[in-house]
């Protein structure tokens, strides 16, 4: 059995160089990673009973799932973090190594999916994050991503709903209006809304801490944290 959903691989090699280009057409994730990156460190730092030092994640192990080109890798590094990258598409490998080589940043990255990662490590933090409305067997993975998971340990899981919303504002409004992303980037019906997750989450061993939606704010051409999860939405898990 795989989650490897191959024409999602075939779309985002064909733009993996543009993962790190801020303009490009991986610009909103560019703009989202700050919210993102943020609510991690919060929910990691409150679990752990870490210090909100400069690197609060040192000696923290995480696995980051479809990692793309590292956007969120290499802010988890920089944060102290032992940090596995691993990514189905071996362009996007192929990017994060560079970007990483040449940041002298040991990130170690890995073309692979979850059910094929060769490892009996487990890990204390594991990101999912714009990853679920892509796979193939979402049930498959999320038993898998709770496989890889410490005892310990808490997942992050941000994706999009499918409700009528998402489907003007994520697919009409971000592809076919403000071009934000490219035409077909998303198939609304793959999109999972937040009953779903909780439910496929809690047969796999994972119990819900907290979901919160994450909203556009036109004001500060940024992202925020919502109570309203009708679009984008984030959440964080740990082991049962």
């Amino acid at each position: 059995m795989s989650t490897i959903n191959y024409k999602e691989i075939e779309k985002f090699s064909k733009l993996a160089e543009e993962w790190w280009d801020p303009n490009g057409k991986f610009k909103p994730i560019h703009n989202f990673n700050p919210v993102r990156i943020q609510y991690i460190k919060e929910k990691v730092i409150e679990k752990f009973k870490l210090n909100s030092k400069k690197k609060p994640f040192a000696n923290i192990s995480l696995l980051d799932i479809g990692c793309g080109g590292g956007l969120l890798s290499e802010p988890m590094h920089r944060l102290g973090a032992k940090v596995t990258g691993i990514d189905a598409s071996k362009r996007n490998i192929h990017v994060a190594e560079i970007h990483a080589k040449k940041n002298n940043l040991k990130i170690k990255y890995i073309n692979t999916s979850p059910e094929k990662l060769n490892t009996d490590k487990k890990f204390d933090i594991i990101l999912n994050m714009e990853i679920v409305e892509h796979v193939k067997n979402l049930d498959l993975f999320l038993n898998i991503s709770s496989n890889l998971l410490s005892k310990s340990g808490i997942m992050f899981v941000a994706t999009i709903n499918r409700s009528l919303k998402s489907y003007a504002f994520a697919i009409i409004g971000a592809e076919y209006i403000l071009r934000w992303l490219p035409i077909g980037t998303h198939d609304w019906e793959k999109f999972v809304t937040p009953n779903e997750l909780i439910n496929l989450s809690d047969k796999n061993k994972l119990k819900l801490i907290s979901i919160d939606g994450v909203k556009f704010n036109p004001f500060i051409n940024g992202w925020k944290i919502s109570k309203d999860k009708s679009v984008n939405y984030i959440s964080c898990f740990e082991k049962k």
